[in-house]
């Protein structure tokens, strides 16, 4: 988690486009409630420590926020995620790895993706 915690400073301060593509959607919701918030220990369905596992996108919440949200410099939430689906549980295993790395390939152009690399 640690590595991942780096890599999310470096790319909030260099390059904020990218932040605001990684984290932000919808594709890994896996609660049964309306997650709009990041947070590390969800205890409502409003809450979730899924990357792009918010209801709606929301670029307002980039993944360098993600990061400190769901505590991983803490070793919290990676890369398993823990979400709230009628109580607070682990998320799909490597769930947090596997979205990072969906919204890295498929999110970013070509030439974001040659700076991340």
């Amino acid at each position: 988690g640690k590595d991942i915690v780096q890599f999310a400073k470096a790319v909030e301060i260099s390059h904020p486009n990218i932040d605001k593509k990684v984290c932000t959607g919808t594709h890994s919701k896996n609660s049964n409630g309306n997650p709009d918030t990041f947070t590390e220990e969800p205890d409502s369905n409003t809450k979730t420590g899924q990357c792009s596992g918010l209801n709606a996108a929301a670029q307002d919440k980039p993944f360098s926020k993600f990061v400190e949200a769901v505590k991983l410099v803490e070793g919290k939430n990676w890369p398993t995620a823990r979400v709230f689906n009628s109580s607070k549980k682990d998320g799909v295993p490597n769930g947090n790895a596997t979205a990072v790395a969906k919204d890295l390939v498929q999110e970013l152009t070509l030439e974001e993706k040659t700076i991340v690399a």
